[in-house]
């Protein structure tokens, strides 16, 4: 039985289901070091595919306006994900429970990662809040990052374990892909500007290559490149060199096989950028797209903190639009010492969860 404080977890998913990605991995990693965790979420329907067993300690809930708080266990701590406006009814109840216990509430805001530098400045911040049911109460913005003047980054405390226990032919057999010593590259994207090169490059390549595509937008990219338009359902398809075989869903845990399983990831977003790191296999990054281009100094300083070479701010910059030049080459053993460096210095960081706890236990 677990006797942890309550959190409530609130998160709305806004698009590609990053948000609610991190939201379950945080949840279920507080509930395994013994805490309780109330979900609440807007599209609880997508942790069907991604998360489809919860662990002891999670419950979800969806996220509907009005909020049903008659009788509800009000917790201990709250925590909006990434601004996303917490119900005025509940915020009301809950600061009336703690104006009435006169215990101390604690109200985070799980801030987005970056590894820019304005993190670790407001790590930590309190932020009182002035107006609205929650008024008089304080708010903390709690920042991931990539140091350890920041909240740290989700990690399971048995995922070494996994990884290291991890049989590739036996997984990539089970999932139906016939491995013939290929090299195997993962494709987890948005849209990016140079997919076709990357094909390209790919197709006319010395060595055959099996690209491992994700569904949804990174399969429909795939697709109109080498139709030209979004068609064609093809479970393969090969381009010269390359083979490439579409995936179906894959909860959070294949997911991780699948990155393990490849030499090279390409990723997107967040999660999967925190995913890959843990993978230590050379990875490329499709950061999300700003409209203001705010996000090249994002991805400018992920690639200062992974101490990237120059190969691979060049892959960068063209992979996400920013330079206009020719896709370089890819360089994967010099790209693989570099994660692989970052991945041990930052192992040897507490992970996120870990670290929100202890800042729960001194702030409330």
């Amino acid at each position: 039985m677990k006797t942890g404080k309550l959190w409530n977890i609130f998160c709305r998913v806004i698009d590609n289901y990053g948000d609610i990605g991190v939201c379950w991995r945080l949840a279920s990693g507080l509930a395994v070091r013994g805490q309780r965790v109330r979900l609440w979420i807007d599209e609880p329907g997508a942790l069907s595919w991604m998360a489809p067993q919860a662990p002891d300690g999670v419950e979800v809930r969806p996220w509907t306006q009005p909020l049903p708080i008659e009788g509800l266990e009000l917790g201990d701590i709250v925590l909006e994900a990434f601004g996303c406006d917490l119900p005025p009814e509940f915020i009301a109840a809950y600061a009336g429970k703690i104006a009435a216990s006169g215990e101390k509430g604690l109200w985070l805001n799980l801030e987005y990662l970056s590894a820019e530098g304005f993190v670790a400045r407001n790590h930590g911040l309190p932020s009182p809040v002035m107006s609205g049911p929650g008024k008089g109460m304080t708010k903390y913005f709690y920042y991931p990052g990539f140091t350890p003047a920041t909240g740290g980054l989700l990690r399971e405390p048995d995922l070494m374990a996994r990884q290291a226990g991890f049989d590739r032919s036996a997984w990539l057999a089970q999932r139906g892909l016939a491995f013939q010593g290929e090299r195997l590259i993962s494709l987890f994207c948005y849209e990016p500007p140079a997919l076709g090169a990357l094909l390209a490059q790919l197709a006319t390549g010395p060595a055959p290559s099996r690209l491992l595509v994700t569904p949804g937008r990174a399969a429909a990219a795939v697709r109109a490149c080498i139709n030209g338009q979004n068609t064609g359902q093809a479970a393969d398809e090969r381009l010269g060199s390359l083979q490439i075989s579409y995936l179906p869903e894959l909860d959070q845990r294949d997911f991780d096989h699948l990155l393990w399983a490849c030499d090279l990831n390409f990723v997107r977003g967040e999660d999967s950028l925190v995913r890959a790191i843990w993978a230590n296999k050379p990875l490329v990054w499709q950061i999300y797209p700003q409209a203001d281009d705010a996000h090249h100094d994002k991805l400018e300083a992920f690639l200062d903190l992974l101490e990237a070479t120059p190969s691979l701010r060049a892959f960068h910059a063209v992979w996400n639009g920013i330079a206009q030049d020719a896709l370089p080459a890819i360089e994967l053993a010099p790209w693989q010492q570099t994660v692989a460096t970052a991945r041990q210095r930052l192992l040897a960081q507490d992970d996120l969860v870990t670290q929100i706890i202890g800042f729960a236990r001194i702030n409330r």
